[in-house]
């Protein structure tokens, strides 16, 4: 709206100026060329006294220096006619190209007063160089020479009578304008009525927009005090300029103390020393405050922690900047952070407590297994011995019963063998290193096949990855996991088992061991991997139970999972996953 309106403004005022001027034009032109021509002959005069004048200043001086008047300024006077005269003459030649006579006559003036003072120059140069007589012969050549005077004279007698026609010709034109300028206000006054009817309508729409604009304004304090977050406006002094509702509820502001300084306001609420330089800061420095924590106590009482945020505006009216403060009330959410650390820190302290069993368990599982063992010694050794006293008064129930007794107590070693070994693989420290999976599993496979040299299997091993862990660990879950697969495939014409890895997204390997032997039930997955769990009896498949469970920790150990899937006659699957690590490249 504002272009159109300068725009219509600006139209009307070179309408005013123009019409009158189209008017005039005609009439005017010749006025004009004629005050220019009386002026150009009265400059015409003005300038040939000025040239012919300075001209017979320069001579004099240099006539008074030679005469012994060390006084003089001859070289001065001198330097300065050689620099103003060629300027002169060059605009006596302009003001007088309107005239031939006298455009004739200033080429001759020209001529001569180029050529005199040439002479001075030289009689000027002359003198310097300690020729005193070729410097009065210089003067002597330019007025015997170029006369100066004469040409000067027929110059203003010329101008004079030009000056006279030319006073007679402006009067003349002075009477024609004096109409030309009637009717050139009349048409100014018609147009200044046009301007001001359009102006009164621009004045309108102006009234128009400024009431709409107030309105806008209106809102925006609706909108502003409507708002739930204290919301301030600061000067450069951190005095109050405008306040929201919340602010003024939050912090007590009334209407009478509005413009009090930010520390005044709501009894000590923004007193905080470093609250109030970071607010500095950001008008001095154009810094934005983001997210600076507080707890503050309101008026009414309570104790809140806030959150506030600041930035400076630069006002289009003023050179003064003002800041925009905002405050948040995150009181609830600093409760429920300080209701989640005190869950968190007692959440350690039951994981503690855990671990604390844990090892506990562990010691008392390795003692108990290491006590365990001397009494099955003494059991199996005093069994034979009393089978080797009776001798052949033993019948065969008796040497039954005896081998019963020592088939059960080499069970019971072996079981607490296994559990020594879970035991150590909970408590042993990782011994990290490159470990190649590929020739790993292959060295597993090959002994798994020595051992049972008149079975039939298809191996089928994709290409294993590098990983990073602890070998010996790593060959235990292998052994476990092979070893199964042939034991489970037992019953197979043809085993088929297969070994493939596949690499996840969230950066890990997940190696799969699959085989087509007994399976399990699903039901029963979560025993899987427990300590001394079976699924299948130990006359069809014999084992302790124990391996799996080795597998599992060794795998968690490693920050890894360990899962199976299966179906009963139809084989299973297990899965284990270690992290992706790139092993460190060999030192040279």
């Amino acid at each position: 709206m504002m272009p159109w309106r300068t725009g219509g403004l600006l139209l009307a005022v070179l309408v005013i100026v123009a019409l009158p001027y189209l008017i005039m034009r005609g009439s005017s032109r010749e006025s004009l060329r004629a005050g220019e021509r009386v002026t150009r002959s009265a400059q015409v005069q003005a300038l040939v006294y000025r040239i012919t004048g300075q001209t017979h200043d320069a001579e004099s001086a240099l006539q008074h220096l030679l005469a012994g008047d060390l006084s003089s300024r001859a070289d001065s006077i001198a330097q300065s006619a050689e620099n103003e005269i060629p300027g002169l003459l060059d605009e006596l030649r302009h003001i007088t190209a309107d005239n031939t006579t006298q455009e004739h006559l200033a080429e001759q003036l020209s001529a001569v007063e180029n050529g005199r003072l040439a002479l001075l120059h030289q009689a000027v140069q002359r003198f310097k160089h300690n020729d005193r007589a070729g410097a009065e012969q210089a003067l002597r050549d330019a007025e015997a020479l170029f006369y100066i005077d004469a040409v000067a004279a027929k110059m203003v007698a010329d101008a004079e009578q030009t000056l006279q026609q030319r006073h007679e010709a402006a009067r003349k034109q002075s009477d024609n304008s004096s109409l030309v300028l009637a009717l050139t206000a009349a048409a100014q006054l018609l147009m200044l009525i046009i301007m001001v009817i359009v102006s009164e309508r621009q004045i309108g729409r102006r009234l128009q927009a400024e009431v709409r604009e107030r309105q806008a304004v209106q809102r925006s304090q609706m909108i502003l005090q409507a708002v739930r977050e204290p919301i301030a406006l600061l000067d450069h002094n951190l005095r109050s300029l405008l306040v929201n509702a919340a602010f003024s509820e939050l912090y007590g502001v009334s209407e009478e103390n509005r413009a009090d300084y930010l520390e005044d306001i709501g009894q000590g609420a923004w007193a905080d020393s470093v609250l109030l330089q970071r607010l500095r800061d950001v008008l001095l420095r154009d810094r934005e405050l983001w997210d600076f924590e507080l707890t503050q106590r309101t008026v009414d009482g309570v104790e809140r922690h806030v959150v506030i945020n600041a930035r400076r505006l630069q006002q289009e009216d003023s050179d003064s900047p003002v800041l925009l403060l905002t405050v948040s009330d995150v009181t609830a959410r600093a409760l429920v952070e300080q209701q989640v650390n005190e869950l968190n820190h007692q959440l350690e302290n039951k994981v503690a407590q855990i671990s604390d069993v844990n090892r506990e368990l562990e010691a008392f599982s390795y003692s108990v297994s290491h006590d365990l063992r001397a009494p099955l010694r003494h059991i199996t050794a005093f069994a034979q011995k009393l089978e080797d006293h009776l001798g052949e008064q033993a019948d065969n129930t008796v040497r039954h019963y005896l081998g019963v007794v020592r088939d059960a107590s080499h069970r019971m070693a072996q079981l607490i063998e296994d559990l020594l070994v879970f035991s150590r693989l909970g408590r042993g420290a990782l011994r990290l290193q490159a470990v190649d999976m590929q020739a790993l599993v292959s060295e597993i496979c090959s002994l798994a096949e020595a051992e049972a040299p008149e079975r039939r299997i298809i191996w089928k091993i994709d290409p294993l990855p590098t990983v990073v862990g602890d070998e010996n660990m790593l060959r235990t879950v292998w052994q476990n996991l092979i070893g199964n697969a042939v034991k489970y495939t037992g019953q197979r014409e043809i085993a088929h088992i297969d070994i493939s890895v596949r690499h996840q997204e969230g950066g890990e390997y997940e190696f799969t061991i699959a085989d087509d032997g007994a399976g399990f039930d699903m039901r029963y997955v979560d025993k899987l991997f427990g300590v001394f769990q079976r699924l299948h009896k130990a006359s069809d498949f014999p084992g302790n139970g124990i391996g799996l469970a080795n597998v599992r920790r060794i795998v968690m150990r490693h920050g890894g999972r360990a899962w199976a899937e299966g179906e009963p006659e139809h084989g299973a699957r297990f899965h284990f996953t270690l992290a992706a690590i790139e092993p460190p490249a060999p030192s040279t």
